[in-house]
């Protein structure tokens, strides 16, 4: 099975598909979807929504992990940040995807057990989980694969609870 991860975004949009079989998780591509400032907003949501089709397109993901906006320090950025995920969620939607959100909170505490971790310790087990040689960068595309880590922990305890183990 295959996880798409996304960390929404109006400038960049991290993302990262992983690879599940069984206990294994492997990254199969990850990267980012980045807009000009110089263009407007509508044009922006645009290319986000076309590259993502695209990606789609190539790694075949059957479910997508997107992060919920809960709390945002920049009152004039959150409500497009709010319409770029829209249009990722309406994208995903439409190409039969599977979705699921999880909050910073719920990621960080699915990858380190502690849902106030820093930034550096949640890169360092991105890295340390899936064999990557370095940090993923930017930020952006970290954040997009601890995503799909955490959707694909939250499978697997799912799948317990229904097994009763």
């Amino acid at each position: 099975m295959r996880i798409l991860g996304i960390d929404p975004g109006t400038a960049t949009v991290g993302w990262g598909v992983l690879e599940v079989n069984g206990n294994t998780m492997t990254a199969i591509a990850y990267g980012h979807i980045s807009t000009s400032p110089a263009l407007p907003l509508s044009e922006r949501i645009a290319e986000i929504s076309r590259d993502l089709r695209e990606i789609a397109k190539r790694y075949t993901p059957s479910e997508a992990s997107v992060e919920k906006i809960f709390f945002f320090k920049n009152q004039k950025t959150v409500i497009a940040v709010s319409q770029a995920r829209g249009a990722i969620l309406l994208t995903l939607q439409t190409l039969g995807i599977r979705l699921s959100e999880y909050t910073p909170l719920q990621v960080k505490q699915s990858l380190t057990g502690y849902g106030r971790a820093e930034k550096k310790q949640m890169q360092i087990m991105i890295k340390s989980i899936l064999k990557l040689s370095e940090i993923p960068k930017p930020d952006d595309v970290a954040d997009a694969l601890a995503l799909a880590l955490c959707h694909a922990n939250s499978r697997t305890y799912q799948n317990m609870l229904k097994q009763n183990i």
